[in-house]
């Protein structure tokens, strides 16, 4: 099996210009991330996808394997469905490159259910993990995640949800950024994209698999213990430099 390993990075960004760009610590937050990456075994190749020459400058002076790729694309995913049409590949995994934290070991677990079970059929991943600090719980970045009891994907949303009415017992879990999809649930996610744009319910939460969920696919999600901080504002950075600094992370 065949396994490439994409790392969607845009310049541009409504909330925090220049983001993948960030240094911390020393290194600059995308080269974090595919560092990071590059530590799974199972992964033939890590490319990072950009629209943009300074993120492709800085990636080639750190030996970064990158891909330029159009500024029309809408998401990441639509990104990494370029990537595979010039990459022949049996499994593409998404890694966000706003996740500086991200475990190896985590990383890993989005492709598991691939390995241990080759006729799956599974055609999509996702992670998430236990909401464990109240700020994320109301943060608006941070896309909650509602699942069935088999893990399977009902719906995410960037409000507190489920609303505990009859149970205040709950636990909160949000998506961890890393995704795997087989060709064909990529080629679906592109294609729906060029014919309709956004889904609905995508367009209205901006929450990229959604677009899976709505259309009917089957979004298995594996519960992962992280410590990863998303970062989609300048103070989402400097709790991860905190992290950094407070660890003693290289």
């Amino acid at each position: 099996m065949k396994i490439i390993a994409v790392i969607p990075a845009r310049y541009e960004s409504s909330r925090f210009q220049g983001k993948p760009l960030a240094e911390i610590c020393g290194k600059l937050m995308i080269e974090r991330v595919y560092l990071q990456a590059k530590q799974v075994k199972e992964f033939d190749e890590v490319y990072v996808a950009t629209d943009d020459d300074r993120i492709m400058s800085a990636c080639q002076e750190r030996n970064i394997p990158c891909i330029m790729t159009s500024t029309s694309h809408r998401t990441g995913t639509d990104r990494i469905g370029e990537v595979a049409e010039k990459i022949p590949a049996d499994l593409y995994v998404n890694i966000q490159g706003d996740e500086p934290l991200i475990e190896p070991s985590t990383i890993r677990t989005a492709i598991l259910p691939f390995l241990e079970n080759p006729n799956t059929d599974i055609q999509v991943t996702n992670l998430m993990t236990e909401i464990k600090e109240p700020v994320d719980l109301i943060n608006f970045t941070v896309p909650k995640v509602l699942t069935a009891k088999d893990g399977r994907g009902i719906f995410l949303t960037r409000a507190a949800a489920p609303f505990p009415k009859g149970n205040i017992d709950v636990k909160y879990y949000k998506q961890v950024c890393v995704y795997g999809f087989t060709p064909q649930a990529l080629k679906f996610y592109c294609d729906y994209g060029k014919q309709y744009g956004k889904a609905k319910l995508e367009s209205v939460e901006d929450i990229e698999i959604l677009r899976f969920i709505e259309n009917g696919y089957r979004v298995q999600y594996i519960e992962v213990d992280s410590e990863t901080i998303a970062v989609d504002t300048p103070n989402d950075l400097k709790r991860v430099i905190e992290f950094v600094q407070t660890n003693g992370l290289q």
